[in-house]
């Protein structure tokens, strides 16, 4: 189940620039990357058939040439195919599949997501940093994406395994003004959105949705989502929608072996993990303006999820929560996208807990 936590007033003492800067740099794990490395990997990129001098990448980033060098180490070190040293210059072998701002936003152009991306090679989690980066006045739409978590949270105490460049572990900040009850909506919408970028990149791959948060490929987790908020009463101040997919995965921990799969293991073949992570925040572009701007948009979002998950109808699941247990057969969504369930006891509706096929 999502989480929402409730926090109390945000004091707004600094201007957002350096409060967010602050944010950025609070733990040892969580620098932004040099953005050096960036503008590098894009210049390799826009003369990828010729050998670029040391000279002209110093130029480009306003350094010297002995600085270039040490770049280039710290990119072959996170497994950019670099060819040439110092006195030949510089050649990508391949393009990398990097979540760079300056490779991923090209691809973002008209989304709200396309100039607030930010980027980290490691960081502990990068819900925990969006929050902190909301709270200090980051916009809506800024993007926190990591190549390596080494705090990656599922839901409740879980832990989400984020082995290195093979996964989409990705937060984003959004502002809707909404009542706090529909966020368990955007989740949902969430899950559409992921559905949506996994079937666009590959078509022959067809996600299932597991109310509310998880997604799955032949009944092992893909993907899951973690939504926190900061709300009033009345109306959210911000959200946080963490995504986390598994994407170039080739083993697991021994203890997630039976749980967890990634599309690389269900399709045989590496994926593009910009390709797939651009799809996504179009897709997840889409569903959010479809919130916040159609009257009838609740109903979709609701209606499309049970149509495209084998979990709203007729699933018999045991749904643990708190230390209870209720078991029965899954009977739709209501109004507020909360699971309907009939058990011996008659209907009941489920707000939280983890749900669970009972065979």
């Amino acid at each position: 189940m999502p989480e929402f936590p409730h926090n109390s007033d945000i004091t707004k003492t600094a201007p957002i620039r350096s409060r967010l800067s602050r944010a950025l740099a609070s733990a040892p794990h969580e620098q932004a990357t040099d953005l050096r490395l960036g503008r590098i990997v894009r210049l390799l990129m826009e003369h990828a058939t010729v050998v670029v001098s040391g000279t002209k990448i110093a130029q480009e980033i306003s350094s010297n040439r002995s600085e270039v060098w040490r770049l280039i180490q710290q990119l072959r070190g996170l497994g950019v195919d670099v060819a040439g040293h110092p006195a030949t210059g510089y050649q990508l072998k391949s393009v990398p599949d990097l979540l760079l701002p300056e490779i991923l936003g090209p691809l973002l152009r008209g989304t709200i997501f396309d100039a607030k991306l930010h980027h980290f090679y490691k960081i502990g989690s990068t819900n925990t940093t969006a929050m902190a980066a909301a709270a200090e006045g980051a916009p809506e739409g800024s993007v926190f994406l990591a190549e390596e978590q080494t705090a990656g949270r599922g839901r409740g105490a879980n832990t989400w395994d984020s082995a290195r460049s093979a996964g989409i572990y990705c937060s984003v900040v959004l502002r809707p003004e909404l009542p706090p009850s529909d966020v368990l909506v955007l989740a949902l919408a969430a899950g559409l959105a992921v559905r949506a970028a996994i079937e666009q990149v590959n078509s022959r791959v067809s996600p299932d949705l597991k109310w509310p948060n998880d997604v799955l490929i032949d009944g092992k987790k893909v993907c899951g989502i973690l939504t926190e908020m900061n709300a009033e009463v009345t109306r959210v101040r911000y959200v946080v929608v963490g995504i986390g997919i598994n994407v170039n995965h080739s083993s697991f921990p021994q203890d997630l072996e039976n749980q967890a799969t990634s599309l690389r293991l269900i399709t045989g073949s590496e994926w593009s993990r910009v390709e797939l992570a651009a799809a996504l925040l179009k897709s997840l572009d889409q569903e959010y303006r479809l919130l916040t701007r159609s009257t009838d948009a609740r109903q979709s979002i609701l209606q499309r999820f049970a149509e495209q998950s084998s979990w709203v109808r007729g699933k018999r699941v045991r749904v643990e929560e708190n230390g209870s247990r209720i078991e029965g057969t899954t009977e739709g969504l209501d109004t507020r996208g909360f699971l309907q369930v009939r058990t011996a006891q008659g209907i009941q509706t489920i707000l939280s807990g983890t749900v669970r096929e009972k065979t």
